[in-house]
């Protein structure tokens, strides 16, 4: 098992690997981020680490972006990217496809799912 050394690290990226998420294309998204960051030369700076679940199926594929605690939902191989640029990079969060963040020393929901909702596929029974 490989220890990495953290001196340096800027930013701590967790991708949800578990099974909503796997199902959505958690793995090549994975490699995705790995990828670009490698590109870029960021790999000293950011680390990645996949999870077994990060308890956000409803936002699958699901990502959160540490020390700031931004999460983001229905990450792709596209939002990858913006995440990269906006946010690792640029310093700048993408509003786009963030479901929560830190606020007042708590998480609060800015999107996503909420739960007591109807999930984008059920139909809210209104007409």
């Amino acid at each position: 098992m490989t220890t990495w050394n953290l001196n340096g690290t800027r930013h701590m990226v967790l991708i949800c690997n578990g099974g909503t998420c796997a199902k959505a294309g958690a793995d090549d998204l994975t490699l995705a981020l790995r990828r670009e960051l490698a590109e870029r030369g960021l790999d000293p700076e950011i680390h990645t680490a996949r999870t077994r679940c990060l308890g956000r199926c409803e936002d699958a594929c699901s990502v959160s972006v540490q020390p700031e605690n931004v999460w983001y939902g229905g990450v792709d191989e596209g939002v990858v990217r913006k995440i990269v640029t906006e946010h690792l990079e640029g310093g700048r969060p993408v509003k786009s496809h963030m479901t929560f963040h830190q606020l007042n020393g708590a998480m609060e929901q800015v999107g996503g799912h909420r739960p007591g909702e109807p999930k984008p596929e059920e139909p809210s029974g209104k007409t």
